[in-house]
Order: structure tokens, then C-alpha cells, then sequence
């Protein structure tokens, strides 16, 4: 099982945790990289010849190697224990299919990732008639008014996908415990380093690990933790082993050696983010910037409740048409377009998301940016060049 031990317990800042969780020198001969056990079986010792057993089967259920990124996983998000999965939605599927019944109700933030929303509202609705209500998050009391006596879930993210919307998770932790009612949250956008909603009650954290816990761009992954050991050991044995989207040794390997260099990455992306954000906050062209922490930012209590710092993920609305906004992101030079995020590169985005802006009274075209790694007056330069094609002001 993917549980802390005594010895993990040892380090407990964040970079200690990245550095030396879970690898146990004495237990692989001294190496400082553990081996990664690219099997997919483990033979039991015949009885009586004194060679203890592991208790590892078959890697569909562990494996020595995914069990370092679970527990490094688990003590940087407080959590008891760690799973991890072949992909984000391995994990968010498996933490939803914990909780669902069907003919039971879920209660999910609008601007959640869209696989997580289509999860429930094309599949788990249609299928085995799953009752949903889609809120805005903002309002505890909205969240509260959507519970059914058949509600078995609430699904948050904070923040959320493209607006960034946060949501009180201490407050909806309460409310959901007094019910008996599961809690998830996507906690993709901050990592363990600059959010622990487990520490504020939730049930199960899941990570897009594809993401910053990885933060190369060469992995799919995904991970859930819990301080319920057994919520790990059902989904363990149950929604993981029997779906079968544990996570490759191969791939539990890189994501280790993403995680070593997270307490270093992730302040560069932000640090570089929060530098666009003042250019972007300065230009006429811009009506709003959605970024968790800036000044403008409309849930700023929120913000210092719960997070450290923000990440390097961010959206704004240009002025402009949807073809000048288009062509606003076709223009840049440095920013990638792809879906994707948390890696070492920029990437800019615009898609049909719309966010209703008091600013200009009407619904319009979001763009997101993730700010990587590369000089960030390099980055700003860029952007001011596609600005141009944008309506003067």
C-alpha cells in the first residue's frame, strides 16, 4: 500500500519531501535515483526459504517504483496516503466513481476541467442516471442550496479551469461531512506546494501529475491523495486494479524526477506570470485578467485563506473580435498553441469558454496563457507585438 511511513516522516519541508521521500538508499544498495522496475510480475518465495515477501503481485495493482511518487505525493499534500494513475483522468475518474451510486446526485463547479464535466454529464448521467447540478462555486450558500438527499458528491476545483474561480473549501468540507457527502477536489493549478485542501477537509486531492508535479512535458500521469487510509485502499482495489489505469514504472519514474525540481520550477513560473500579469493589467487593450492574487483579482480573501502563491497559469479578455483575438494568438512567437500546461514552455490558447465581465456587459472570448520558463522580458515582448493587431484604443 501507498502509505507514509515513520521514515517519511522525517522530512517535512517541501523541498526535503521532493528530495528524499519514499527513496530509501538502504533498500536499493545505496542509489541516490532508485531503480525503476519496469516488471510486470512479482514471484512469491516458496515457503520456508527464509527470503522475505514484499507483498508486491502484479504491477496493475503496485510497484516499488510508483510507491516513491505516492508517498512523496502523500506528504506534500498532508495526506495519509497516494495513488497514482495512468493519466489525470484515471484519477479523477476513479476518485468520482468512489462516490457515485447511481441514481445518486453530484454537485460540480461549472468551470471545471471539461473531461471532468463531460465525465458526469455524458456518461455517468446517461448511463446510470447520475442526477448533477452544475454551480458557479463562488457562493457556499449556492453550493449548500444544490444538495439533494440523494447528493453522494461534491466536486471542486480551486481555481478553477479558464476563469479561475475559487471556492470555500473549508466552509463546503463542513457542510458535505455533516451529510455525509464525499468531497474531491482538482488541486492541478497550485500543487502541495501552494494549496492542501485535505488540511481544510476534503476526502481525496487529484492532480493532473501530466502537469506541474511532472513539469516537462514528456509524461501523461495523474494522482489522488487522502488522509483516509481506507478511501486509498478501496480505490486501490477497486476503481484503479479493476479499470487498470495504474500508472507505468517507466513513467512513475520521470514523474519522480519531476518532482525533485518542483520546489525550484514552480516559483519561476510564477514569478514570471505575475510580471505578464502587470504588463497585461497595464494595457488599455485588456478588459480583465483572471489571475489568483493580482490586485484586481475579485476573490482576494479566498486567495490568502487558502494558497501561498499563484502559479503560472492565467486567462485575460482582449478587446476585440473573436478573428482579432485569434489572430492576436496566431501572432505570437514564443507562446506555443497547445492544450496542455505546467510544462517548461509558454502556450496560448483561446477557445469557445465565455466569461460574462461586468466591464462590458456582455459574454466574450477568454484567452489562457501559461507562462513558462523562458526570460520573461522575452515573453512580455512578445505579447506587446501581438497586442497590435488588437482595436486601438
Amino acid at each position: 500500500m501507498a502509505f507514509l511511513t515513520d521514515l517519511d516522516r522525517t522530512y517535512t519541508t517541501p523541498e526535503d519531501i521532493c528530495a528524499h521521500v519514499g527513496d530509501e538508499y538502504a533498500r536499493f544498495m545505496g542509489a541516490i535515483v532508485p531503480p525503476v522496475f519496469q516488471n510486470s510480475l512479482f514471484v512469491r518465495p516458496n515457503a520456508g526459504n527464509g527470503v522475505e515477501d514484499a507483498g508486491y503481485v502484479y504491477t496493475r495493482a503496485s510497484n516499488p517504483t510508483i510507491d516513491i511518487a505516492e508517498r512523496k505525493i502523500a506528504a506534500l499534500e498532508g495526506g495519509e496516503g497516494a495513488l497514482c494513475f495512468a493519466s489525470g483522468m484515471g484519477a479523477i475518474s476513479s476518485a468520482i466513481m468512489h462516490f457515485a451510486r447511481a441514481g445518486g446526485h453530484i454537485v460540480l463547479v461549472d468551470s471545471a476541467y471539461g473531461c471532468t464535466l463531460g465525465l458526469i454529464r455524458d456518461y455517468l448521467s446517461k448511463r446510470f442516471a447520475v442526477e448533477f447540478t452544475n454551480v458557479n462555486g463562488s457562493s457556499v450558500e449556492e453550493i449548500e442550496n444544490a444538495i439533494r438527499p440523494n447528493t453522494t458528491l461534491i466536486y471542486l476545483e480551486s481555481p478553477s479551469s479558464m476563469l479561475f474561480r475559487m471556492q470555500d473549501i473549508e466552509q463546503i468540507a463542513r457542510i458535505a461531512r455533516e451529510r455525509g457527502i464525499g468531497t474531491i477536489m482538482d488541486n492541478s493549478y497550485s500543487t502541495p506546494l501552494y494549496q492542501q485542501p485535505l488540511k481544510y477537509g476534503i476526502d481525496i486531492v487529484c492532480h493532473t501529475a501530466s502537469k506541474y508535479l511532472g513539469g516537462h512535458s514528456d509524461i501523461v500521469a495523474g494522482a489522488l491523495a487522502s488522509r483516509d487510509r481506507d478511501i486509498i485502499t478501496s480505490i486501490q482495489d477497486y476503481e484503479r486494479a479493476w479499470f487498470g489505469n495504474n500508472m507505468d514504472p517507466h513513467a512513475a519514474s520521470m514523474l519522480i524526477r519531476g518532482i525533485r525540481t518542483l520546489p525550484v520550477r514552480l516559483p519561476q513560473h510564477s514569478a514570471n506570470a505575475e510580471k505578464v500579469v502587470r504588463f497585461l493589467e497595464s494595457d488599455p487593450r485588456i478588459i480583465k485578467v483572471n489571475y489568483p492574487g493580482s490586485a484586481t483579482y475579485g476573490q482576494n480573501d479566498l486567495f490568502h485563506k487558502y494558497m501561498k502563491r499563484a502559479s503560472g497559469l492565467l486567462s485575460f479578455i482582449p478587446k476585440g473580435t473573436e478573428e482579432q483575438i485569434r489572430a492576436f494568438c496566431a501572432r505570437l512567437r514564443y507562446f506555443q498553441n497547445g492544450v496542455s500546461w505546467g510544462g517548461f514552455e509558454s502556450l496560448c490558447v483561446t477557445s469557445g469558454v465565455l466569461d460574462t465581465t461586468p466591464e462590458i456587459g456582455r459574454k466574450a472570448f477568454v484567452v489562457r496563457m501559461h507562462i513558462g520558463l523562458e526570460n520573461v522580458d522575452t515573453l512580455i515582448d512578445d505579447i506587446s507585438q501581438a497586442l497590435e493587431v488588437l482595436p486601438k484604443v
